[in-house]
């Protein structure tokens, strides 16, 4: 890749200098429609209030970042923060999405900040089902932007943040993993994977543990470390989101909400409720019902 000139352009968007009006600007482009005119390389530049998301799905990328020379293959993602020098070489016609950012949407929300402290190179390779979510909602997005409809700033703006959030989740639980050890996170992902396909029947936190190889022990100290909670809380907290849920949206008697989750005695299902809640499941639906649920 070339040396970085001494003077840098300073771009909107690459090949566009130019000021952008809406303050809630959002642009995405393929990475060829991006690239092919420049014969796959984008030479050294920054822009100026934009964040841009490089998601690589196949191909490989020569990424120059400041002072840092990266070689990616797809899938995955480049976050290059505001104001950060960059350039980007295609060698294998790459295929995926250039996404552009006005700094209102990225500082809109706070979860969305760290995902900039810094460039970085997200994999994708092990997360398939979030390497197809965001394909889908990139796509999404492209479609949507390629022409005024009605409804569409608003559309564009949620899906643009839509897609923000899962990047900001892979970045987030990729730290969450450096920090605790990558068998330890495995092992808590595993178990939250576990919890959403069997809470209903009410899993004793033994029989996790077994399902896991590990024992009760080990699997609460995960727990309590990653999530701040026992493994038999996790499970409950499951459970109960699920029977508010059912109370708020489906017209099923709470004796049924209770025994679809397990519960064969009402009463135990509205103590247990209860309990966790604060209130009994026919408060529960009556303050849904008038909006003033917690």
């Amino acid at each position: 890749m070339k040396s970085l000139p001494r003077e840098l352009p300073r771009f909107a968007l690459y090949g566009a200098n130019a000021p952008i009006d809406n303050a809630e600007f959002v642009h995405i482009e393929p990475i060829a429609a991006h690239s092919r005119p420049h014969d796959w390389h984008i030479g050294a530049h920054r822009h100026r209030g934009l964040y841009q998301l490089v998601f690589l799905m196949t191909g490989r990328v020569s990424a120059q970042v400041e002072n840092m020379l990266w070689q990616c293959d797809g899938p995955s993602v480049i976050a290059v923060p505001a104001g950060v020098t960059h350039a980007f070489s295609f060698p294998d016609h790459a295929a995926g999405w250039v996404l552009t950012l006005d700094h209102h949407i990225v500082t809109s929300v706070d979860l969305f900040a760290p995902l900039f402290e810094r460039a970085q190179a997200l994999r994708l390779h092990e997360a398939p089902e979030l390497r197809a979510r965001l394909a889908a909602l990139l796509g999404e997005l492209e479609a949507e932007a390629r022409g005024p409809r009605y409804g569409q700033p608003l559309l564009v703006e949620w899906l643009a943040r839509s897609i923000l959030l899962l990047v900001v989740r892979l970045d987030t639980e990729r730290r969450l993993a450096d920090e605790s050890g990558r068998p330890d996170f495995e092992l808590f992902s595993a178990f939250r994977a576990l919890v959403e396909r069997h809470y209903r029947a009410q899993w004793l936190v033994a029989r996790y543990a077994d399902e896991l190889n590990v024992t009760a022990a080990r699997l609460n100290r995960v727990c309590l470390r990653l999530a701040g909670k026992s493994a038999f809380d996790m499970t409950q907290d499951r459970l109960l989101l699920e029977a508010c849920r059912k109370l708020t949206y489906m017209p099923a008697t709470i004796a049924s909400v209770g025994e679809e989750l397990g519960f064969r005695d009402p009463a135990y299902f509205s103590r247990a409720f209860k309990k966790l809640m604060g209130i009994t499941p026919r408060q529960f639906r009556e303050r849904a019902l008038h909006g003033t649920a917690p």
